[in-house]
């Protein structure tokens, strides 16, 4: 049977939302590059959430799921595994390490040293693990969701451009509103969601749902229409570093993804302007400012306004 976009994010958000509480758009655009087969980078302050959003994504694709806590010390191999000497076995053994899975928290990434943050580069681009010289399949589907606090700056290592441009989108839970935090202590009163959950669909199925993304249409007005909004981060004075085409091409597969969580086979401009911002705005390096996230994604949103939409019939 074939599994329909708004039957899978009912299933998914409904199940998180025993968890957590509110963020419902945030929780769209993870499945939206869960599906769009991206990795997400969540920046916000510490104790709003991230750590069990992803445990209970993992939960509710009967996922297997494991985390990495980054710290200074990190090596590149405590990521990727290594081969250690079996002395009964007289031969060296493979010790997998926390990339053989389906999803895996990359805890505070930017707490580690530029060379182990590295390690994850090959894992998140290419999929293969590469452990004295033999490649590795980390895991079917691989999703990594690494944090980071956008306060405390005092002994980490800002992630490089490079590694930024391997995220498909970069979110933030935010802080709840009061109803929010109310239903939060109340939820929590006398139990613990996330122990209680179970999985409401199997990874099968996020597989199937990945092929028929890959099916939905993108008229060739709206590749335009994208194409425009990525032109216009290049060439601008207070831009050092536009969009390169990976991120036209994350921009593309998220449309598609974001299309069919809606109940469309084709895409609509409207797409583009959801996913726009969590996918282009990191990956602008900007003159030096202030605060150089926000003043990136003021900059996609000013794009957005400027230019001009399309009107046609996009299903055909």
């Amino acid at each position: 049977m074939k599994i329909q976009g708004p039957d899978f994010a009912g299933k998914i958000l409904e199940n998180i939302h025993k968890v957590i509480v509110g963020r419902e758009e945030t929780v769209r655009l993870l499945l939206t590059s869960l599906l769009a087969d991206g990795h997400v980078l969540l920046e916000d302050v510490p104790g709003t959430g991230k750590t069990k959003l992803a445990k209970t994504l993992a939960k509710s694709l009967h996922a297997d799921f494991a985390r990495i806590q980054f710290t200074p010390d990190l090596l590149p191999s405590d990521i990727t595994g290594l081969n250690i000497f079996d002395r009964q076995r007289g031969e060296f053994v493979l010790k997998k390490g926390p990339v053989f899975t389906n999803i895996l928290l990359a805890d505070e990434i930017n707490r580690a040293t530029p060379r182990t943050q590295a390690g994850l580069l090959e894992c998140m681009e290419e999929r293969q693990v590469t452990i004295d010289g033999t490649a590795y399949v980390p895991g079917e589907p691989f999703f990594v969701i690494a944090t980071q606090n956008p306060v405390e700056t005092a002994g980490t290592f800002p992630l490089p451009e490079a590694q930024l441009d391997r995220f498909m989108m970069k979110l933030s839970m935010g802080l709840p509103t009061r109803e929010e935090e109310l239903a939060i202590l109340s939820r929590y009163m006398e139990k613990e969601p996330l122990a209680e959950l179970s999985g409401v669909l199997t990874l099968t199925e996020l597989q199937q749902a990945r092929q028929e993304v890959l099916r939905v249409f993108v008229h060739r007005t709206v590749q335009e229409y994208m194409v425009d909004i990525v032109s216009a981060t290049r060439g601008e004075e207070s831009i050092l570093m536009g969009v390169s085409p990976r991120g036209s091409l994350a921009l593309l597969r998220c449309v598609k993804a974001y299309a069919w969580l809606e109940g469309r086979s084709f895409v609509i401009p409207d797409d583009v302007k959801a996913v726009a911002v969590p996918v282009l705005a990191h990956r602008l390096l900007m003159d030096f400012t202030r605060d150089g996230s926000r003043e990136s994604i003021a900059f996609i949103r000013k794009i957005l306004e400027q230019t001009k939409v399309p009107t046609e019939d996009f299903r055909s």
